[in-house]
This record gives structure tokens, sequence and C-alpha cells, in this order.
């Protein structure tokens, strides 16, 4: 069975940013406007150190989130790389991730991470449409994006990639087309669907209507449609939706796609979808046994088993039983009559 893996987070609070997007306020998501480097590196420290003492012999990497690190001052961010890189060989820590924007890489920083233990650099490239990029005042192109992927990945890091539903001027195929690109050039995703907060443009554009966030549905369908392009390709997902820490039941949440399994349904809703197709292709009716990957046991029988009533109503399968099977590769789903 594979090592267990964690990712030990220093969260960075919207240091090396002085770009505010529409939908951003990473003090609020934080809690914190930063502070200075002693207090930067003392707090990663203990971030660090209280994470190996329950580690119970995990393997992990260290993973600099919360800001765009890369954009940092280079003096803090070199300091936290060499603490970082202190820890790596001991302790179960293989290497350091880190996220940033794709405007903040360049041959410079390339060169500066090529002396460290760099595992993956996450890009923050929420859109490869100009025309919403430009919307949401993100700060940088598609352009960048291509430029700071080509760097990296002749460097020879692995990059992954994030991305955001239900942006403004967003639609389901400016997200396909996203999801296209990301399959394509990285080696992990992580998809987010656009969450409003107090305080932020984006929250001010929903007030006077010039905005309207998602449903809980609408986030799910259209999550599921980008994540069934990444699975085509292989390519993992880290993670659907904000982590419930990001103040998402707090009086700065204002509206949008909140649900605390938001991540199981669009698993779900993805692997209802790949059932539904392999039985309507087969033309298979009874009682089914449905043999899926162990791990996403739960994710296929749906939440409250609700893709057996789905299947059940949708299609010939009836008296559906699933199995998880630990040899499955994400997505391998088979089907037999019993």
């Amino acid at each position: 069975m594979p090592k267990r893996h964690i990712n030990i987070p220093v969260f960075i609070p919207h240091l090396g940013c002085p770009n505010m997007c529409v939908f951003c306020d990473q003090r609020t998501i934080t809690g914190t406007a930063g502070a200075d480097r002693d207090g930067q590196l003392a707090s990663a420290e203990r971030t660090i150190e209280e994470c190996l003492a329950s580690a119970g012999g995990a393997e992990a990497e260290i993973a600099f989130f919360g800001g765009s690190f890369t954009g940092i001052d280079e003096d803090l961010m070199i300091s936290l790389l060499d603490l970082a890189k202190g820890y790596c060989g001991r302790g179960g820590v293989k290497g350091i991730r880190m996220s940033t924007r794709p405007d903040y890489i360049s041959p410079h920083i390339i060169s500066v991470l090529r002396d460290y233990p760099v595992t993956q650099v996450e890009l923050g490239i929420q859109s490869m449409d100009d025309r919403v990029l430009g919307t949401c005042r993100r700060g940088h192109t598609a352009g960048d994006t291509e430029r700071a992927v080509d760097l990296l990945r002749s460097a020879g890091f692995s990059v992954g990639g994030q991305m955001m539903i239900g942006l403004p001027g967003a639609d389901p195929g400016s997200e396909r087309e996203c999801a296209r690109y990301i399959a394509a050039n990285c080696g992990s995703a992580r998809i987010y669907p656009t969450v409003v907060f107090r305080g932020t443009e984006l929250c001010r554009m929903a007030e006077k209507g010039e905005y309207v966030p998602l449903t809980v549905e609408e986030a799910v369908t259209r999550s599921a449609d980008v994540l069934e392009i990444l699975a085509e390709k292989g390519v993992e997902c880290l993670r659907i939706g904000l982590c419930e820490s990001e103040n998402l039941h707090s009086r700065a949440y204002y509206a949008g796609p909140n649900h605390p399994a938001l991540g199981e349904m669009v698993y779900s809703e993805l692997y209802y979808r790949i059932i539904s197709s392999l039985a309507k292709e087969r033309d298979f009716t009874g009682d089914a046994l449905i043999t899926v990957p162990e791990r996403h046991l739960s994710k296929a029988a749906g939440l409250g088993r609700s893709n057996v009533r789905r299947l059940t109503g949708t299609t010939g399968l009836k008296n559906i039983k699933f199995r998880g099977d630990p040899e499955f590769p994400p997505y391998k789903v088979t089907l037999e009559r019993i």
C-alpha cells in the first residue's frame, strides 16, 4: 500500500501580490495581512514542527500557499526556502511545493528555485480567456500563463494548475477550454467554484446585480464538466472547492456555492455520468454489480447513495450494488450482472 502523503501548509497571506482581483480578499480568507520577516519565519517553523509531530510517519511536502510565493520579497522567499530545505531528507519530508501567479515566474525565479528540492509549482491560472481575466482584474493574460508553464516545464519542474468556475464573464465553454489547457500541460489541478466574500469588488457586483453567483447545483455540473476533461487525460485533481477553514461559515461569506460536501458531489456527478454511459452503451438491464476504485467507493455511490437512485431511475439498472477494488485506477468502472 502506498505511503500516506500529506502537505504541510505554510500560509503566506497576501504577501507578494499587490494586485486585488475582484473575487479576492486574501486578508479575509487567511485572517491576516501578514507579519514581518522574523514573524513569518517563526510562524513557518512552528507550523512545520507541529505538523511533523502529528504526521505519524507520513510522507510530507512543505507547501507554501496563501500568497504569490515567488512574488514576495526575495530575501524572505530565500529564507523560507532555506528553512524548508533544512527539513528535507528527514522526518519524512520529501520536498517543497508552492503556489504563485503566472506573471511571477521568470528566468531569474527559475534559477533560484533550482537550488532547492522543489517538487511542484502550482499556478493560479484561473482562466485561459483574456476577456474573463480582464473582467476579473486578474493582472495577467493567458499568454503569461503559457510562458510560465513553458519556463517551469523546461526547467524540469512539475506544474499544477488552479482554475476557477463561475468567474464573471466565464461560461462552461471557457471553463472547459481552461481545463483542456491544464490537462495538456499540468501534472495536477485544483478546481475552485467562485465564492463571494464580503468586502470584495465581486460582492459589490453581486449586490448591484452585475454578477450572479452560481448555485450549488450549477457549480457541481460545471465542475464535473472540467473534472471529466482532467480525468480523461489522467490529471489528478487535488481539490475541489475551498477548505472549510477558509471563512465559508463566517460573516465574511456572502454568496456562492457553499456546501460542506461540494467536492464529493462533483466526483459523484462524474461517476454517475461514467456509469450511466457504460450502461447505455451496453444496453445493460437488470441487477448490477458496479466495481470502482476502492478509495472512490463513496464518491461513486453518491451522497446518501444518491447515484443508486439516479441510475435506477434513468437506466435499466436494478438492485445496484457497489464494490471497491484497491487495484483500480481513478474512474475505472466495470459493470456485471448479479
